[in-house]
């Protein structure tokens, strides 16, 4: 078993979405059927717990404090402190919510979608700039996950859940994606949140599976993070000197979940991570 510790013991119906934010020396993730922002500074072991009213599939920082949430309607923006809140782009569609997100190198936000009832088609992948710019770059998609960059820049990694890959995209001079292909797929498990290290190395949470994989540029699997609890659903690198692999975990669905599912596990000195910027709008 992979040498983890607890981070912050918590019951999260669907824990997700850990994100390091540099400025503030904290990491942020969500339980996105609690409706919760969660906060966690790993130096004073202090914790903060925001509601959003509605459920969050995922939370950044932005650029001068505050935060960017990908809602059950659409994406907000939050003032520091959780205050002042105002829709970015709001598109309410009955039985659909936010679901995972990314900070692209750019500054711009990546917001995935997807149908409660995870129905083929019914999820998309939208690029919003920080002039407020709105664009969809993917439809027909099932349930909108992982989304990195290579430390270049150049290539964009994707996932869409139940396909089980993990997919590659060369990225153009305007940022959009082109050339989709696999990079690698999971046999065991689904494949959910994804982060990648300073090596360009792909790290996935397998939902279902236990464990976190790292893939090489390549596609090749060289290391396996096997862990306690069932669906893992994202990892993101922490800490002073992002070394520490922070892991979100679920127990929604599970009938005798793991007394560790739903909290925020961390494996220290797991790698090196990348800066992750905050969003710009």
């Amino acid at each position: 078993m992979t040498p983890y510790e607890i981070a912050v013991r918590e019951h999260a119906d669907l824990g997700e979405g850990p994100t390091w934010d540099v400025a503030a020396g904290r990491l942020i993730w969500v339980d996105i059927l609690g409706s919760r922002v969660h906060t966690y500074d790993p130096a004073s072991g202090r914790r903060t717990v925001m509601a959003t009213g509605q459920h969050v599939g995922a939370a950044k920082p932005r650029a001068g404090g505050g935060l960017v949430v990908n809602l059950r309607d659409g994406v907000g923006l939050y003032g520091p402190g959780g205050a002042d809140f105002r829709w970015l782009h709001r598109e309410p569609v009955p039985g659909r919510r936010g679901n995972d997100a990314a900070v692209a190198p750019d500054g711009s936000l990546w917001a995935g979608t997807m149908r409660y009832d995870e129905a083929p088609g019914g999820g998309a992948l939208t690029r919003i700039t920080p002039d407020g710019t709105v664009r969809t770059v993917l439809d027909d998609v099932v349930v909108s996950n992982g989304t990195g960059w290579s430390p270049d820049g150049r290539l964009m990694y994707y996932i869409d859940s139940p396909t089980r890959r993990i997919d590659v995209f060369d990225v153009g001079e305007d940022g959009l994606p082109a050339a989709r292909r696999p990079l690698a797929r999971v046999d065991h498990g689904f494949p959910d949140g994804l982060t990648v290290d300073a090596d360009g190395c792909v790290w996935v949470a397998l939902w279902d599976g236990g464990a976190i994989h790292r893939y090489t540029p390549s596609g090749e699997l060289d290391r396996v993070l096997r862990l306690p609890v069932r669906r893992p659903t994202a990892c993101a690198f922490g800490g002073a000197d992002l070394s520490d692999l922070y892991v979100t975990t679920a127990r929604t669905g599970l009938e005798a979940p793991h007394p560790l599912s739903g909290s925020l596990l961390v494996v220290p000195g797991a790698g090196k991570g990348l800066h992750q910027p905050p969003f710009a709008g």
